[in-house]
């Protein structure tokens, strides 16, 4: 089988090395590690190769390698929170949480509790999905079944009244019948849309 498997890679995969380059010239901005990079999507490739051979070997070439970007740079963005040495010299204080400010943070989440809560249901639903999931508008629209527009008018929507309230106090925006309303226009856009 490794014979067979080094021959489809040599067949299959390695022809598209420029392909594989270009894009990672296009996509990766440190040229000192797309050499390690393309490598690593070789040995991804030839691993899930040698479980089951893609049908369309160029296209699941270059989809492992966005994946391995992708990975990569959200890697990067993360912070370590470990210590980088001893802080006792540099005269750090660290800001304990006083009762004060945790009871201060705990009422600012029970405010943003009861904001969400008041939103009509299906605009609750985008903003829950697309700020606290963090979904992508197309992923929401896709599981929701409505269009992408909907889902932006319902985040406007939901954005606005969450500010209202907040800057507002409790009684900033009482539930209209225009809001109730609201829900049924969305669907009827939806329908509308999708004929």
């Amino acid at each position: 089988m490794t014979a067979a498997l080094d021959a489809w890679f040599v067949e299959e995969i390695l022809v598209h090395e420029g392909a594989l380059r270009h894009y990672l010239a296009r996509h990766w901005p440190n040229v000192d590690e797309r050499a390690d990079l393309r490598q690593e999507v070789y040995a991804r490739v030839y691993q899930a190769a040698a479980t089951e051979l893609p049908r369309h070997p160029k296209a699941f070439l270059l989809t492992t390698a966005r994946h391995l970007v992708v990975d990569r740079a959200r890697r990067g963005k993360v912070v370590s929170i470990e210590p980088m040495g001893d802080l006792e010299p540099l005269h750090v204080l660290v800001d304990e949480v006083s009762p004060e400010r945790w009871c201060g943070g705990r009422q600012v989440l029970h405010r943003l509790s009861d904001a969400l809560d008041r939103l009509p249901a299906r605009c609750r639903e985008v903003v829950w999905l697309r700020r606290v999931e963090e979904l992508s508008q197309r992923e929401v629209a896709h599981r929701m079944g409505i269009t992408e527009k909907t889902v932006e008018k319902h985040i406007a929507k939901g954005m606005r009244l969450l500010a209202d309230q907040f800057l507002g106090g409790d009684d900033a925006w009482p539930r209209t019948r225009r809001d109730a309303g609201a829900d049924h226009r969305d669907a009827d856009d939806d329908a509308r849309h999708a004929d």
